[in-house]
């Protein structure tokens, strides 16, 4: 009998202990790490990598990755099919591209990416006119863009936010980007940072980016667009249909909206849009 009762114990600790692991086993494959799939306009470059960062420590079972471009670029890149759970882009017109709800202008293809009730103005940020330190050509004003001060103007592509928006201002100024050209006064960037390199090195006389890289880049800005001058610069974000974790990306893009998160955007320049 003593024999009889040793068995059972002993096979009583081995199933508990059976059980034991496979609940460990169970803990350890819930804790494996959920990946959240930011694309957002290069301008967030900074401000984004801060608050991965901050999101990452607060939950330790999410790994965001980001990837940065620009908007034109990350657009092309989610219509070709790329993983994405999350789009922020410098402008509502790449936004529309990929939202039915959109007119048929905006979105000639009727592209149907965005989940529905998840899309909204983020942040808004201004188009800045920077100059190397020192300002060696006395650049003051998108005024002086159309006088002999300038030689050589750094601008972002035409099909970046950041460069519709230089067309707009220029525009505004009574010169075209052609003009430009045919002056060989312009030089390009494919997004805002490649702008912002240009006239941080001193490669041009000025450059046209967003008040928010002159910010982080610590460069001079003598002068914001105003209203009249371009489109109001608004910034917005939202899940893609495609997301494989919508949960965990839907608690990330309610922390973009948030207080911790806009404290890092505000830092730099941008304000919460309204």
């Amino acid at each position: 009998m003593k024999k009889f009762l040793r068995v059972i114990f002993s096979t009583t600790i081995i199933l508990s202990l059976v059980s034991c692991t496979n609940s460990k086993s169970l803990e350890t494959m819930q804790k494996k790490d959920t990946e959240i799939i930011v694309f957002a306009a290069a301008s967030m470059t900074e401000t984004m990598s801060t608050i991965k960062d901050l999101y990452e420590k607060e939950n330790p079972n999410v790994k965001i990755i980001c990837n940065f471009d620009s908007s034109g670029t990350l657009l092309r890149q989610i219509l070709a099919g790329a993983d994405c759970d999350i789009f922020i882009s410098a402008a509502s017109k790449q936004m529309n591209q990929l939202d039915i709800r959109c007119d048929e202008k905006d979105n000639k293809d009727r592209n149907d990416f965005l989940m529905e009730g998840t899309r909204i103005n983020l942040l808004e940020n201004k188009v800045a006119l920077a100059v190397p330190d020192g300002n060696p050509k006395d650049i003051n004003s998108f005024s002086d863009l159309i006088t002999d001060k300038v030689s050589l103007l750094a601008v972002g592509n035409a099909d970046v936010p950041v460069g519709a928006y230089t067309i707009e201002i220029l525009e505004f100024l009574g010169k075209t980007i052609s003009e430009f050209e045919k002056e060989g006064k312009i030089t390009y960037g494919s997004n805002v940072k490649e702008v912002t390199t240009q006239v941080k090195e001193g490669l041009v006389d000025a450059g046209i980016i967003y008040a928010t890289d002159a910010v982080s880049a610590n460069l001079q800005v003598v002068d914001l667009a105003t209203s009249d001058m371009c489109k109001q610069v608004i910034y917005p974000v939202a899940l893609l249909k495609a997301t494989k974790n919508e949960m965990e990306a839907k608690k990330f893009l309610d922390y973009l909206t948030g207080d911790d998160a806009m404290e890092v955007f505000t830092s730099v320049g941008f304000s919460k849009a309204n």
